[in-house]
C-alpha cells in the first residue's frame, strides 16, 4: 500500500516505533527490501537520493510504485536530500509520495524560505515534505563519516522552523554522521537534546546517518521520539561484500545465480534494523 510520509509516520509516532528508510539504488536492493518487510510485516520507506535517481532513471519509479501498490505493508517513496527546488519538482512529477529539501547548510531564514516554497508546491498535490535543521557529520573518502562538522539542532529553532514552514517531518542533528565511522571515532547521540526537541514539536523526527551507531543508542532514540531512521551504508556493505565473495567463482555470469545470496546477506541487516526500530508487526496499525 502506497502512502505519504505524513500518513506513515503519524501512526509510527502514535505507537512509538521508527520506520527504516532504506536507500534503494537497484532492483536487487528493492527486491530484498520488499521481501524483508513482507516477512516482518513492517512499514518501510524506499529512499532514493538524487544521485541514485540519476543512475536508475525516472522510469525506475514506475517499478517501485507498482510494487508499493501490490505490497501488503505500507510503503512510502521518498526523495532523500533533495538539494534544490528543481530536484524536488522532478521527484514529485515522477511519483514520489514524499520529498526532502535539504537547505540545512543555509542560514536559518533562507532555510525557512526555501522550505516554505517546497511545502507550498508539494502539499498542493498531497506530497509530504521533510526538511533538516542543523547538520550531521560529513562523508569522507570511501564513505567514511566525519563527526567534525556537526552543528547540533537547537530546540528553539525547531519550534520556530516548524511553525513557519508547516513541514511534515524534520531531520535533526543530535550526533550522527553519514557513512561508516573510522575505528577511532565513537559516535555519541545526544538523547538529552532529542528530549528537548521532542518537547517543543509534534512533527515526526528523523535521524540521518543511522547505519553505524551503537544499537543501544538507536533504541534509546526510538523510545524518545524518533520516527524515521535512514539506513544506507549498512545494507550496501552487506550486499556488496557478499557479491565480492560470490564473484570469486569465475564461472558465474547469470544474475539469478549471483544475486540471491547477496540479497539474503543484505536482508539479515534489514531484519536487524526492523527489529531494532520496533517496526516489526506494525502493519496491523494501518488496517
Amino acid at each position: 500500500m502506497l502512502m505519504t510520509m505524513k500518513e506513515l509516520l503519524g501512526i509510527a509516532k502514535k505507537h512509538n516505533f521508527a520506520v527504516p528508510a532504506f536507500n534503494t539504488s537497484s532492483s536487487m536492493i528493492l527486491n530484498g527490501l520488499l521481501e524483508a518487510c513482507e516477512e516482518k510485516q513492517a512499514p518501510v520507506i524506499v529512499a532514493i537520493h538524487p544521485d541514485e535517481l540519476e543512475f536508475v532513471r525516472d522510469s525506475f519509479l514506475k517499478f517501485v510504485i507498482d510494487e508499493a501498490h501490490k505490497a501488503s505493508f505500507p510503503v512510502c517513496i521518498h526523495l532523500d536530500h533533495g538539494a534544490s527546488f528543481s530536484q524536488v519538482m522532478r521527484a514529485i512529477q515522477s511519483g514520489f509520495t514524499s520529498v526532502m529539501i535539504d537547505s540545512s547548510a543555509l542560514p536559518f531564514e533562507k532555510n525557512v524560505e526555501v522550505t516554505q516554497k517546497v511545502v507550498e508546491a508539494a502539499h498542493a498535490v498531497n506530497v509530504s515534505v521533510e526538511a533538516e535543521l542543523g547538520t550531521i557529520g560529513g562523508t569522507g573518502e570511501g564513505g567514511i563519516a566525519s563527526t567534525d562538522n556537526i552543528i547540533f539542532t537547537q530546540p528553539e529553532d525547531v519550534k520556530a522552523f516548524v511553525e513557519a514552514t508547516d513541514v511534515d517531518t524534520l531531520a535533526i542533528a543530535i550526533g550522527t554522521g553519514h557513512g561508516l565511522y573510522p575505528k577511532d571515532v565513537k559516535p555519541k547521540l545526544r538523547i538529552d537534546l532529542l528530549k528537548e526537541i521532542r518537547a517543543v514539536t509534534d512533527v515526526p523526527l528523523v535521524l540521518h546517518g543511522g547505519s553505524d551507531n551503537p544499537d543501544s543508542e538507536i533504541a534509546e532514540a526510538v523510545k524518545n521520539g524518533v520516527q524515521k531512521i535512514n539506513i544506507s551504508s549498512d545494507i550496501k556493505t552487506a550486499f556488496y561484500k557478499k557479491c565480492r565473495e560470490v564473484l570469486q567463482d569465475q564461472a558465474l555470469r547469470e544474475p539469478g545465480d549471483i544475486y540471491p545470496p547477496c540479497i539474503a546477506a543484505m536482508k539479515q541487516v534489514m531484519y536487524h534494523k526492523i527489529d531494532l526500530f520496533n517496526d516489526a508487526d506494525k502493519v496491523k496499525y494501518y488496517k
